[in-house]
Formats: C-alpha cells, sequence, structure tokens
C-alpha cells in the first residue's frame, strides 16, 4: 500500500512538472501544424497566379512543407526541456555532407528552377544551346532534353544551361531564314535579285511582313554573292531553308543565270 502511494505521488509530480510542458507542446505542435497548411495553401496560390510549371510546384510546396515540419518538431521538443542543439548540429552536418556529395546534382537542380521560374525557353521552342540546336521537348529538374534536326534526343544538364547562351528562335514569334546564293560577274545584278525575289515571294511559307530581302553581299574570288533572307513562322524554318536553296537553283537555271563552281587552271611548262 505504501508503494501504491508513493507511486502515487511521484505520478503527480511528475504530471505537475511535465504536465504544463506536455499540453504547451501538444498545443504548439497543433497550431503549428494550421499554420503550416495555411503558408502552404498561400504558396500554392501564388505559384498558381504566376503560372509555375507543375512539377517545380509540387517540389517547392513538398521542400516548404517538410522544412516547416522539421522545425516545429524541433520547436515542439525544445518545448519539453530537450535540448535541440544535438539535432540541429546533425542536421547541418547531414546537409553538408549531402550538399558535397552532390554538388553537380544540386547545380543542375538549381538551373532546373531558374529555368522553369524565368522560362528563357519553352516545351516546343526551337533554340540553339551548349552546341547543340533543336526543339525541346522536355524540361526537367534536372536536364533539358531536346530533338536535333537528325531526329536525335539531346539531353543537356540545366546547370549548363543556365549558365550558358541561349538563343530561342521561337520567342519573336517569326525567324529569318539566312542563305547565300553565288552567280557569276557577267550575269546582270537587277535581274538576278527579281529572280531571287520572285522565288521568296512565292513560297506560301514564307512571310511577306517582315518583308523578305535579296541583296549583294560579297564580291567573292569567282562569284557575285546574294544574301537571301525571307521570314518565316519557327516551324517552318527548315523548309523554307531547303526550298530557297532549291527554288533558287531551278529558277536561276531557268532565266539562264550561271551560278559558278571553283574551276581549275593548269599551266605547263616546257623544257
Amino acid at each position: 500500500m505504501e508503494k501504491a502511494e508513493a507511486w502515487f505521488k511521484y505520478g503527480i509530480e511528475l504530471a505537475k512538472e511535465f504536465g504544463p510542458k506536455l499540453l504547451a507542446a501538444i498545443l504548439i505542435y497543433i497550431i503549428g501544424s494550421w499554420i503550416i497548411k495555411k503558408i502552404v495553401g498561400a504558396a500554392r496560390k501564388r505559384m498558381a497566379k504566376s503560372k509555375y510549371d507543375e512539377s517545380l510546384q509540387k517540389f517547392l510546396l513538398n521542400l516548404i512543407s517538410w522544412a516547416l515540419k522539421i522545425f516545429l518538431i524541433l520547436v515542439v521538443i525544445s518545448q519539453l526541456g530537450v535540448d535541440v542543439t544535438t539535432f540541429a548540429a546533425v542536421i547541418a552536418a547531414a546537409g553538408l555532407a549531402i550538399g558535397l556529395a552532390l554538388q553537380g546534382s544540386l547545380a543542375n537542380f538549381a538551373g532546373g528552377v531558374l529555368i522553369m521560374i524565368f522560362k528563357p525557353y519553352r516545351i516546343g521552342d526551337l533554340i540553339e544551346a551548349q552546341g547543340e540546336l533543336g526543339v525541346v521537348k522536355e524540361i526537367e529538374i534536372f536536364t533539358t532534353k531536346m530533338i536535333t534536326p537528325g531526329n536525335k534526343l539531346a539531353i543537356i544538364p540545366n546547370g549548363a544551361m543556365a549558365n550558358g547562351n541561349i538563343i530561342n528562335y521561337t520567342a519573336e514569334g517569326l525567324i529569318r531564314v539566312d542563305t547565300t546564293i553565288g552567280v557569276g560577274y557577267d550575269e546582270d545584278i537587277k535581274k538576278t535579285k527579281e529572280v531571287l525575289f520572285e522565288v521568296l515571294t512565292s513560297n506560301p511559307l514564307v512571310l511577306q511582313d517582315p518583308a523578305p530581302s535579296v541583296n549583294v553581299s560579297e564580291l567573292a574570288d569567282s562569284s557575285v554573292n546574294f544574301a537571301v533572307r525571307p521570314f518565316c513562322k519557327p516551324e517552318d524554318y527548315w523548309d523554307v531553308y531547303f526550298g530557297t536553296l532549291e527554288n533558287s537553283k531551278i529558277a536561276l537555271d531557268k532565266a539562264g543565270i550561271e551560278i559558278p563552281y571553283p574551276h581549275q587552271v593548269e599551266i605547263r611548262k616546257n623544257a
């Protein structure tokens, strides 16, 4: 009977000492969880208004949620009288070790976040970056996938994409196709320009606004070179490029205008 009374008194003392702390910790956890839900919900609405990429939204919301939950758990533990300095040191050390081990991956992740936020290019855009030209197929957290003109899949790390030069041919809604056509020095320049201009204006894929242009660009060794520059939609680039070269050759032949080719002169000296 005496032992039971002793245990009962001990339980009352523990309840008096730790009861308020436990109740405070439970209350902090409940209120903290409610606040975290409100913060995550507000962040979700803000990202939706800013039209963030869906995969980026999910990742950032999970990151915010877990960071706040870890902070809440540390606050609850400290309320119970436990020293959280050790926990914080362990978490910091683990974060540092992971950061060093995944340094390259973290750079690619950061690049992917920047690309998804600032959107220098989107899926379907024709871009040139890191020595590759192609249409963007997919933008992931760590890499960007492009389809090259040869129908090859190019996978480029987002760290390099975010820190390198990017030429977006689609961003402005139209693109200029640069080609060079050479004719002989004996040919009439005005007539040649008329023939080449007719090639451009007769192509339905060539835009008339801005107007295409044909101009003498170089007096080369064996030819007068013309800069033939039509504008088109980005998705029609290769059709216009190859079509301009082929149709120019056909039209110049029909007009009797010579396209020169390299000549070699052999000189022999008799002894």
